[in-house]
């Protein structure tokens, strides 16, 4: 027997999933008969609600949290997050419902300390995790908890039904293919910080894809800023010239880089940022970049913490795939003298 879920239960009374809910969970908002019809048919397809969904129906607060290991004074250099942000309220405006926003710097401690008082506090609804690292502690936390939510990553079995999951291949592809395509055969690839799981698995897939397309990948770690993007492409490529392509997990780090190729005369080197960003677009040159649709990233994560709130099952589960932009720093390798 497939699995009875909210949604099929409104498609077939003819209502709205929010209407189907409250009747399940004894919500006012929908009349004794359309409740008694919802129960009646319920039953008979033998669906029970989960007990995370019966718990959180008791009460609403109308709010999601999102915490982010971040410095609050660095949160506006980030495009990205400031993108994803928008997304997640313009969804969150459309239901009248409120984001809970709350910034801990570095500290995993801290984190996991607002987890905990979130939830004996009763002060949102659901969360939504975002750079999960190796290992990560916090989904098998917020299911001892009880906590609805979601995860922003690129491992769907992290949390199955719950993760909108990023095509790492996807994005790996479109940088190594044109890279391949302008002729360069030695490439630096700044990644962010190691413990942090999406850095890892575009590590690891980007020097297969390379090593399949005849391209060397040399990594290195550093922090997402433009100072360390500088600082380790400028040491990079003092000590091996024949690298002649950076490529940066993020648009700081991109912009560290070219930083780095102006200040050591290197115009020959290409650039291509994992993330595309004004930043991107305004330098000069500027620099070839992965749009990976982060506003449409945030609505879709929300839209999914929504339908698990509901009960119900997730229509989208994947995050748009990500567009090569390609503009001036996307130079052809030269051939290398004999």
């Amino acid at each position: 027997m497939s699995r009875v879920t909210i949604g099929g239960l409104a498609d077939q009374l003819g209502l709205s999933k929010a209407s189907v809910s409250y009747a399940l969970n004894g919500q006012s908002g929908v009349s004794e008969e359309t409740r008694r019809r919802v129960l009646d048919l319920a039953t008979s397809l033998g669906w029970h609600p989960s007990s995370s969904a019966r718990a959180l129906s008791r009460s609403r607060t109308d709010s999601i949290g999102i915490v982010l290991r971040r410095d609050p004074g660095l949160l506006g250099s980030e495009p990205y997050y400031m993108s994803l942000l928008a997304g997640v309220e313009s969804v969150l405006a459309e239901t009248g419902k409120a984001l809970l926003l709350r910034m801990v710097g570095v500290s995993s401690r801290e984190e996991i300390s607002t987890y905990r008082q979130w939830s004996a506090e009763g002060r949102v609804d659901g969360v939504m995790l975002f750079d999960l690292v190796v290992g990560d502690e916090r989904p098998p936390l917020l299911d001892e908890l009880g906590m609805a939510y979601v995860v922003h990553g690129s491992t769907p079995d992290v949390a199955p039904g719950r993760v909108l999951t990023n095509d790492v291949g996807n994005d790996v592809r479109l940088i190594v293919d044109h890279l391949a395509e302008l002729g360069h055969t030695s490439i630096l690839h700044v990644a962010g910080p190691a413990e942090l799981a999406h850095e890892v698995d575009r590590t690891r897939l980007l020097s297969d894809r390379g090593a399949s397309a005849g391209i060397q990948v040399t990594s290195c770690n550093a922090e997402y800023s433009m100072e360390e993007g500088e600082r380790v492409v400028v040491a990079a490529l003092a000590a091996d010239s024949g690298i002649t392509a950076v490529v940066a997990s993020s648009d700081l780090l991109a912009l560290g880089a070219a930083a780095a190729v102006r200040r050591l005369g290197r115009s020959d080197a290409a650039i291509i940022s994992w993330d595309d960003s004004l930043l991107c677009r305004i330098v000069a040159p500027a620099i070839t970049a992965l749009d990976r649709f982060p506003e449409e990233q945030g609505r879709r994560s929300t839209r999914m913490l929504l339908d698990v709130l509901l009960g119900v099952e997730p229509t989208e589960t994947a995050a748009q795939p990500s567009e090569l932009v390609v503009r001036a720093t996307s130079v052809a390798a030269h051939p290398v003298d004999a």
